[in-house]
């Protein structure tokens, strides 16, 4: 591992990041983006891909403009990649939001689509995001805070493609306390993290420390259900891609409605992630199951509004649209 000195040096970071990409060597051959915001998590990122692949990283700043003090962040970003000779590409991003969906989660879809689209423009591999064990615990809470199924409760994975980009978070199996701790250099506080309004600051700064207290190993003990919950998700995966197959893409009805509902259900869920929806809700689903089941004729008409678009019946198939931004 190379070395560190000074105010720079995040060993635990460091080789946090170098033992995934040990587990992903094909993502770390070339340039690799970091996403980087100035706050402490991915400054700490940043210093540990710096280290570990020195001239082969390229920060990337995106700026939703939700907050007054976005302007002051990508300020820092800009002096502290400069002092450190560190390529660094700050872009600003307008995020709509559709009935449904808050501005909060507008914001992260923007911000998902803004570094894939620089990452490829920059010509790198990956794009390393800076979540740790805490915020994975936090993940899971708030999903069962929601009533999320195994999807939601498999938690954050350390590795996945969004808008034909891959990501990973090499710092998702380390605390947070160890991961600030060894941080000297200087960084940003996002205000809105104390904001309560928000149901994750709530569970940061309620229920975490709670948590601590009365099971100190409860990120370790989160950390591994999240990965049974992922490893049964899997094999759900593998079922509804099966069964997808077989009744088509888009699904036709007749060798749908041939399925239990419960495979129904996963094949439906799979199908609406891959055309790019959000999830439906448990009433949506059992909704366009109903219609699924009571759609015998050829003149039965299925318009059903679900997640961030409409499952629609076209001739003897589904198809999905999505609602107008």
């Amino acid at each position: 591992m190379p070395s560190q000195t000074g105010a720079d040096a995040v060993p635990a970071a460091t080789a946090a990041l170098t033992a995934w990409s040990a587990r992903h060597p094909e993502l770390t051959t070339g340039r690799l983006a970091v996403a980087y915001s100035g706050g402490a998590d991915s400054t700490a990122l940043l210093l540990a891909a710096q280290t570990a692949f020195p001239g082969r990283v390229q920060a990337l700043h995106i700026d939703h403009g939700l907050q007054p003090a976005a302007a002051d962040f990508a300020s820092h970003a800009r002096t502290f990649c400069a002092q450190r000779s560190i390529a660094l590409t700050v872009d600003r991003v307008q995020a709509a939001h559709v009935q449904g969906e808050s501005p909060e989660e507008a914001a992260r879809h923007a911000r998902y689509l803004a570094l894939a689209t620089l990452a490829r423009q920059l010509g790198c591999g990956a794009v390393l995001l800076g979540q740790h064990a805490q915020d994975q615990a936090e993940t899971l809470l708030l999903a069962l805070s929601r009533g999320a199924g195994l999807a939601g409760l498999a938690g954050m994975p350390e590795r996945f493609t969004r808008h034909g980009m891959v990501f990973g978070r090499p710092l998702l199996a380390m605390d947070a306390a160890e991961l600030r701790a060894e941080l000297r250099a200087p960084y940003v506080n996002d205000p809105t993290n104390t904001d309560t309004r928000y149901t994750r600051n709530r569970i940061r700064l309620h229920v975490l420390p709670a948590l601590q207290q009365a099971f100190p190993q409860f990120a370790d003990t989160f950390a591994r259900s999240a990965r049974h919950a992922a490893q049964a998700q899997a094999l759900l995966d593998e079922l509804a891609q099966a069964d997808l197959s077989a009744c088509g893409q888009p699904p036709r009805l007749a060798p749908l409605q041939a399925l239990s509902r419960a495979r129904q259900a996963n094949l439906l869920r799979h199908w609406l992630r891959a055309e790019g929806s959000r999830a439906p809700s448990e009433a949506q689903l059992n909704e366009c199951l109903d219609q699924i089941a009571a759609c015998r004729t050829r003149g039965h008409h299925i318009a059903l509004k679900v997640a961030d678009g409409w499952v629609l019946r076209s001739g003897p198939a589904l198809c999905f649209q999505h609602a107008a931004r």
